[in-house]
């Protein structure tokens, strides 16, 4: 009897954590999670095998990487109209880009040089760019007021289990067989494979149906959300966020190879350390997302928002003692990617949550677009700018850590005003 009544607890529970997902919801998740296990392939290894196999300036690969940001403001503004238009929709707005980022990935295992370094770049970022707007439309169409940040929840779930896998594999991948430029051939397969989830799983949401009359003409849509104040004062401390996410991207795995170094060695973290290190930060980031969406639904969205910038700045702080610190510089790694898990899964529910919010049914197209250029514009500002930190002297690269700490209380001050706006 007993074990029979903590089985329905726990059943109970479960339902608790999972809320009536829409299937749909749970079909392009599995689609994400296969993409982005080839994703986890290239993410954090991509400087990696630039800087040090290919021998370019960590400068260099900051712009190169950086570049990806203009054509992907192109493809986001492209893509969120195109993902609110009656005649093209969001599935065949997410089957363009799932192709071109396909392509992108394998000229990027044939790059040789910076110029089709760049070239990869911008067509990634226009791959990206098209994708982000259609996916978040997807997910909010399918999602109620009741489950929205559980719903943006799975889809990130979904997310991080992939990447952790793509990372743990590369790693053993690297160590087998030696070469990178596989890895981008196994991540175009993955977006080959996401292309073909989306065009047997995935059909036009229920919102696309909309009769003409009722629909804003994209010109004047574009107007009316740079209109909206609230959603403006939102996008300016978004910017923040993404700029933070892009340095665990491409500033970090470099920063922990060739900066943190281990005091027996005299040497930085092998591809195999960064290959579980950041798996770990992904599995712990997996751990929480649900409970941490279920603690954060009690507080406003500015509220939540706000607990993720303290918590980018505890880890801030904790890769700054990493790399100055005498001693136990693993353990002090591995404090700051569990803290910047938890800063993530606080961030992303909320944040997309909001947008939803703020968003007339027939411009989250548009809206979701504006907010994925904030990535854009974060990809822009911090790969160039972690290059550029990890090319100076120690002492300044060390600094650089403390500053995105100071940029924190910008953030909050920015969120504290938007609480202000959202309530009245």
């Amino acid at each position: 009897m007993t074990f029979k009544l903590m089985k329905l607890a726990s059943q109970s529970q479960l339902s608790s954590w999972l809320p009536s997902i829409h299937p749909q919801v749970w079909i392009f998740a599995i689609g994400r999670f296969l993409s982005e296990v080839g994703t986890g392939f290239t993410l954090f290894y991509a400087p990696i095998f630039f800087v040090n196999q290919l021998g370019l300036s960590a400068t260099s690969v900051g712009v190169a990487l950086g570049s990806a940001s203009i054509s992907g403001i192109l493809g986001r503004i492209a893509g969120g109209s195109l993902a609110d238009s009656e005649y093209w929709g969001r599935r065949r707005t997410l089957l363009l880009a799932t192709a071109i980022s396909a392509i992108a990935s394998l000229v990027l295992a044939t790059t040789n040089n910076f110029t089709s370094l760049v070239i990869g770049s911008l067509i990634s970022g226009l791959g990206i760019g098209f994708y982000w707007p259609a996916a978040e439309a997807v997910v909010a169409d399918a999602s109620q007021i009741d489950n929205r940040r559980e719903t943006f929840a799975i889809a990130r779930l979904a997310d991080n289990l992939g990447l952790a896998i793509g990372i743990v594999l590369a790693g053993f991948l690297i160590a087998i067989i030696g070469s990178y430029r596989w890895l981008f051939v196994i991540d175009a397969i993955s977006f080959m494979v996401f292309f073909g989830v989306v065009y047997v799983g995935i059909s036009e949401t229920e919102q696309q149906q909309i009769e003409e009359s009722e629909k804003t003409e994209h010109f004047a849509a574009w107007m009316a959300v740079l209109s909206d104040r609230r959603f403006l004062v939102y996008i300016a401390v978004n910017i923040f966020f993404t700029i933070y996410i892009s340095q665990i991207h491409s500033t970090l795995p470099l920063y922990f190879k060739n900066f943190v170094l281990i005091e027996s060695t005299a040497k930085g973290f092998a591809e195999t350390t960064i290959s579980g290190l950041f798996a770990w930060h992904l599995v712990f980031a997996i751990i929480c997302q649900l409970p941490v969406t279920s603690i954060l639904k009690r507080c406003s969205h500015t509220l939540a928002l706000t607990v993720s910038a303290i918590f980018w700045a505890v880890g801030f702080g904790l890769i700054w003692v990493s790399g100055t610190a005498p001693s136990h510089h693993l353990l002090w790694v591995i404090l700051a990617l569990g803290v910047f898990a938890v800063a993530i899964v606080s961030y992303t529910p909320s944040a997309a949550s909001l947008v939803t919010e703020l968003a007339p049914e027939n411009q989250r197209g548009v809206y979701f677009s504006i907010n994925a250029l904030c990535w854009a514009v974060g990809s822009f500002i911090g790969h160039p700018l972690g290059g550029w930190a990890l090319d100076q002297p120690q002492i300044i690269t060390n600094t650089y850590w403390l500053g995105f700490i100071l940029s924190v209380a910008i953030a909050v001050v920015i969120l504290q005003y938007l609480n202000r706006i959202l309530a009245d």
